[in-house]
Protein backbone atom coordinates (compact mmCIF):
# COMPACT_ATOMS: atom_id res chain seq x y z
CA UNK A 1 0.00 0.00 0.00
CA UNK A 2 1.77 3.13 -0.82
CA UNK A 3 2.10 6.09 1.58
CA UNK A 4 0.50 8.95 1.42
CA UNK A 5 3.46 12.11 1.02
CA UNK A 6 1.70 15.33 -0.07
CA UNK A 7 -1.45 17.01 1.05
CA UNK A 8 -3.39 17.00 -2.06
CA UNK A 9 -2.95 18.28 -5.53
CA UNK A 10 -2.82 21.18 -7.81
CA UNK A 11 -6.54 22.07 -6.83
CA UNK A 12 -5.67 22.41 -3.22
CA UNK A 13 -2.13 24.77 -4.64
CA UNK A 14 -5.12 26.87 -6.29
CA UNK A 15 -6.33 27.64 -3.31
CA UNK A 16 -9.92 28.78 -3.10
CA UNK A 17 -11.32 31.90 -4.93
CA UNK A 18 -11.09 34.59 -2.19
CA UNK A 19 -14.10 36.65 -3.44
CA UNK A 20 -13.20 39.43 -0.28
CA UNK A 21 -11.68 41.75 -2.80
CA UNK A 22 -15.04 42.96 -4.42
CA UNK A 23 -15.93 44.87 -1.46
CA UNK A 24 -12.05 46.39 0.44
CA UNK A 25 -11.16 49.73 1.52
CA UNK A 26 -10.30 52.07 -1.17
CA UNK A 27 -6.50 52.82 0.35
CA UNK A 28 -4.96 55.90 -0.64
CA UNK A 29 -0.77 56.57 -1.10
CA UNK A 30 1.08 57.60 2.10
CA UNK A 31 4.26 58.98 2.42
CA UNK A 32 6.79 56.57 0.49
CA UNK A 33 4.51 55.31 -1.83
CA UNK A 34 3.26 56.35 -5.32
CA UNK A 35 0.76 55.59 -7.50
CA UNK A 36 2.05 53.91 -11.68
CA UNK A 37 0.92 52.27 -14.51
CA UNK A 38 2.24 49.26 -15.53
CA UNK A 39 4.16 49.55 -19.16
CA UNK A 40 4.53 45.98 -19.52
CA UNK A 41 5.31 42.65 -17.88
CA UNK A 42 8.95 41.52 -17.81
CA UNK A 43 8.77 38.32 -16.27
CA UNK A 44 9.95 36.72 -12.94
CA UNK A 45 7.79 38.89 -10.88
CA UNK A 46 8.80 42.36 -12.06
CA UNK A 47 7.26 45.07 -14.67
CA UNK A 48 8.39 47.95 -15.72
CA UNK A 49 6.24 50.64 -14.65
CA UNK A 50 5.19 54.73 -14.98
CA UNK A 51 4.96 56.12 -12.03
CA UNK A 52 2.81 59.22 -11.51
CA UNK A 53 5.61 61.61 -10.39
CA UNK A 54 7.09 60.95 -14.45
CA UNK A 55 9.39 58.36 -13.30
CA UNK A 56 9.74 55.32 -15.01
CA UNK A 57 10.67 52.17 -12.20
CA UNK A 58 11.37 48.50 -12.38
CA UNK A 59 8.74 46.99 -9.88
CA UNK A 60 8.79 43.71 -8.06
CA UNK A 61 5.71 41.86 -7.16
CA UNK A 62 6.09 41.38 -3.84
CA UNK A 63 5.10 37.29 -2.37
CA UNK A 64 1.92 37.77 -1.16
CA UNK A 65 0.92 38.88 -4.66
CA UNK A 66 2.87 36.97 -7.16
CA UNK A 67 0.60 34.03 -8.71
CA UNK A 68 -2.47 35.29 -6.56
CA UNK A 69 -2.94 38.78 -8.57
CA UNK A 70 -2.64 39.53 -11.95
CA UNK A 71 -0.92 42.35 -12.92
CA UNK A 72 -1.54 43.64 -17.05
CA UNK A 73 -0.12 46.10 -18.95
CA UNK A 74 -2.37 49.56 -18.07
CA UNK A 75 -3.27 48.72 -14.99
CA UNK A 76 -3.06 50.86 -12.21
CA UNK A 77 -0.89 50.03 -9.46
CA UNK A 78 0.53 51.65 -5.66
CA UNK A 79 3.91 51.14 -5.43
CA UNK A 80 6.36 51.52 -2.31
CA UNK A 81 9.62 53.69 -3.44
CA UNK A 82 13.26 52.67 -1.92
CA UNK A 83 15.12 55.15 -0.23
CA UNK A 84 18.67 53.50 -1.33
CA UNK A 85 17.55 53.02 -5.22
CA UNK A 86 15.27 55.44 -6.91
CA UNK A 87 15.18 53.57 -10.19
CA UNK A 88 13.35 50.85 -8.65
CA UNK A 89 10.19 49.94 -6.31
CA UNK A 90 7.76 47.07 -4.97
CA UNK A 91 4.35 46.71 -5.66
CA UNK A 92 2.17 47.16 -2.74
CA UNK A 93 -1.40 46.75 -4.27
CA UNK A 94 -3.48 46.36 -7.78
CA UNK A 95 -6.62 48.89 -8.15
CA UNK A 96 -9.45 47.38 -10.00
CA UNK A 97 -11.06 48.85 -12.35
CA UNK A 98 -13.27 50.66 -10.23
CA UNK A 99 -11.69 51.33 -8.11
CA UNK A 100 -8.97 53.44 -10.57
CA UNK A 101 -11.25 55.15 -11.58
CA UNK A 102 -12.80 56.82 -7.94
CA UNK A 103 -8.92 57.37 -7.59
CA UNK A 104 -8.73 59.55 -10.53
CA UNK A 105 -12.37 61.38 -10.02
CA UNK A 106 -11.09 62.20 -6.34
CA UNK A 107 -8.24 63.70 -8.39
CA UNK A 108 -5.45 61.42 -6.78
CA UNK A 109 -4.77 60.60 -10.42
CA UNK A 110 -4.20 63.06 -13.32
CA UNK A 111 -6.57 63.54 -15.72
CA UNK A 112 -4.60 62.39 -19.23
CA UNK A 113 -4.11 59.22 -17.24
CA UNK A 114 -5.57 56.64 -19.60
CA UNK A 115 -7.27 53.84 -17.58
CA UNK A 116 -9.30 51.51 -19.66
CA UNK A 117 -6.84 50.77 -21.98
CA UNK A 118 -4.78 47.15 -22.46
CA UNK A 119 -0.87 48.75 -22.91
CA UNK A 120 0.14 52.25 -21.77
CA UNK A 121 0.18 54.68 -24.71
CA UNK A 122 -2.16 53.27 -27.48
CA UNK A 123 -4.28 54.97 -30.07
CA UNK A 124 -5.39 58.10 -29.48
CA UNK A 125 -9.26 59.31 -30.32
CA UNK A 126 -8.02 60.82 -33.68
CA UNK A 127 -5.64 58.13 -34.78
CA UNK A 128 -9.09 55.88 -34.60
CA UNK A 129 -9.23 55.14 -38.80
CA UNK A 130 -5.08 54.51 -38.40
CA UNK A 131 -6.51 50.46 -38.74
CA UNK A 132 -7.82 51.27 -42.69
CA UNK A 133 -4.48 50.09 -44.05
CA UNK A 134 -6.21 47.86 -46.87
CA UNK A 135 -5.65 48.63 -50.75
CA UNK A 136 -8.36 48.49 -52.90
CA UNK A 137 -8.35 46.72 -56.84
CA UNK A 138 -10.15 47.63 -59.67
CA UNK A 139 -11.84 44.56 -61.41
CA UNK A 140 -9.18 44.78 -64.00
CA UNK A 141 -6.29 44.77 -61.86
CA UNK A 142 -7.74 41.58 -60.35
CA UNK A 143 -7.74 40.20 -64.28
CA UNK A 144 -4.23 41.18 -64.99
CA UNK A 145 -3.18 38.87 -61.33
Amino acid sequence: MPKKKGKGGKNRKRGKNEADDEKRELLFKEDGQEYAQVLRMLGNGRCEAMCIDGTKRLCHIRGKMHKKVWIAAGDIILVGLRDYQDDKADVILKYMPDEARLLKAYGELPENTRLNEGIAGGLDEEDEGAGDDYIEFEDEDIDKI
